[in-house]
């Protein structure tokens, strides 16, 4: 890994034990940690990389007057995290993507694919926006888990949760539970093509399941679709898991023995991940701009303008994994992406990436318009230089704070309104299809694209339903972007 070097913060301020709080946490040792103590840490990990850290008055170098000023600061605060949700800019509107962990080893599993999960990955809607009730819907299963071995499919429906109607204001919390029933539902579409009178309909009929320790490979599917004398490659793709590096660079494999003619690569329930997969992804699809730039990433102003090798900022096109494997690249002059509200950062960041080479009318896309998130975070921890060597043994928190703005090689950026498709075509409730059939209703628009010829498929659907969260939702960190290279503080 690269190591992100800083110059030395500009206000220098030490911490007087004697007049921290006495608001304590206990660690693995049981040695107390005061409360104090890790707001020091998150200040100063905050104000050392935080990408709004000019917006936040409390960051400024010059904040303080003196050390007992600064820790009156931290001691008004009950909570380390009190003092992080202090220090983030604007979290309704512009950055709702900056965490602060308690346990920064769960932190390190998430973002190798490792979570609690029964295996039903979900949507939740409401029929309008004054209806206050919510549905679920299965958007697939994982294997080898508590939802296959109930039989759960794609496209079923559920209402409620041990037998409460699902509400705006009360899914999250039913379905956070490690164990609960599902109450199945029937869609009712009162016989007409419209969905503004149908409703769903609650049956008997109840599934059970339970969330045990999971490691999902976001390579969902590969396969390679033969028509009319045309071979297309298929790839869901779930996620950006550096840890199943190897597993797509296999899928791509795949797509080069059989020597495909087009490619799709299906981003619509991907919520991003990281950077470094990202550029291993884009690299697989293309081959032929090895070493060019893939995306830059850019700090805060100050750092900015403190960062001697611009270089260390850069992620270019690769023919390799880091562990050495040459990539099974395509060459491919032309691909077709499928997304959805649900497409975030990392997904946003491969079809922004590759705009520039292939241009516009060789990167289609095919949809709903995006999560709109172009900014990307690093993980910091309690040490000298943030970084996990040497991190403070008293506790386990850790800071995931957004650092960078990603960009493409021509310096432009995901907007923050998301990327629009070339064909606009959403998901339907009441006919989802089964993903990688032909006949599922946007891979089906993305064939008759390729195999027609045509510039654009019209989309005679439009939905009044409205989707209110996701599984993807519920988890720390879901929509977030990150930064596999390490942060150093000179």
């Amino acid at each position: 890994m690269k190591n992100i070097s800083l110059n030395s913060l500009r206000a220098s301020v030490i911490l007087l034990l004697s007049v921290l709080s006495v608001a304590c946490f206990e660690d693995n040792d049981d040695n107390a940690v005061s409360a104090s103590q890790i707001s020091d840490f998150v200040w100063k990990g905050m104000n050392a990389a935080y990408l709004y850290k000019a917006e936040v008055p409390d960051l400024a170098d010059d904040r303080f007057a003196n050390s007992n000023d600064y820790a009156s600061f931290l001691n008004s605060f009950e909570t380390p995290e009190d003092c992080f949700e202090s220090l983030v800019y604007a979290r309704q509107t512009v950055d709702k993507y900056s965490w602060i962990v308690d346990d920064y080893i769960a932190l390190e599993q998430l973002f190798s694919g490792t979570t609690k999960s029964n295996g039903m990955s979900y949507g939740l809607f409401t029929f309008s926006s004054t209806d206050d009730n919510a549905y679920g819907y299965v958007r697939y299963v994982l294997p080898n888990t508590s939802a296959q071995a109930a039989s759960m499919e794609r496209g079923m429906l559920f209402w409620g949760v041990n037998g409460t109607q699902l509400t705006r204001s009360n899914y999250s919390s039913l379905l956070s539970s490690d164990s609960y029933t599902l109450n199945i539902g029937i869609y009712n579409d009162n016989g007409t093509e419209i969905d503004t009178d149908d409703s769903i309909s609650t049956t008997d009929t109840s599934v059970s399941l339970t969330k045990t320790i999971y490691t999902a490979n976001p390579v969902f599917k590969a396969e390679v679709l033969h028509i009319d004398n045309e071979s297309i490659g298929y790839l869901m793709y779930n996620g950006f898991v550096s840890d199943f590096e190897n597993d797509l660079n296999a899928a791509f494999g795949y797509f080069n023995a059989a020597n495909i003619d087009h490619l799709i690569v299906d981003l619509r329930y991907n919520p991003g991940g990281s950077v470094g997969t990202a550029t291993v992804l884009g690299s697989l699809i293309t081959g032929q701009f090895y070493d060019d730039l893939f995306v830059r990433l850019q700090y805060n102003d100050d750092l900015q303008a403190s960062v001697s090798d611009l270089e260390t900022l850069n992620y270019r096109f690769t023919d390799r994994l880091d562990s050495g494997a040459n990539l099974n690249s395509l060459n491919m002059p032309k691909v077709y992406f499928i997304t959805s509200k649900n497409s975030a950062s990392a997904s946003e960041l491969v079809i922004n990436s590759l705009t520039p080479y292939l241009s516009e009318p060789n990167v289609k896309v095919f949809g709903d318009i995006t999560e709109g998130k172009s900014q990307a975070s690093i993980t910091l921890y309690d040490s000298p230089n943030f970084r996990r060597s040497g991190a403070n043994p008293n506790h386990t928190y850790a800071l995931q704070p957004l650092v960078y703005i990603t960009k493409n090689s021509l310096n432009i950026n995901v907007p923050s309104t998301g990327l629009s498709p070339d064909v606009q075509i959403k998901e339907r409730i009441r006919n989802l299809g089964q993903l990688g059939d032909v006949n599922e209703p946007l891979l089906a628009a993305v064939l008759q694209d390729i195999l027609s010829s045509r510039q654009s498929v019209p989309n005679d659907y439009q939905s009044s339903l409205l989707e209110v969260d996701s599984d993807n939702g519920l988890l720390p960190f879901s929509t977030g972007m990150y930064v596999n290279r390490e942060f150093e503080k000179e």
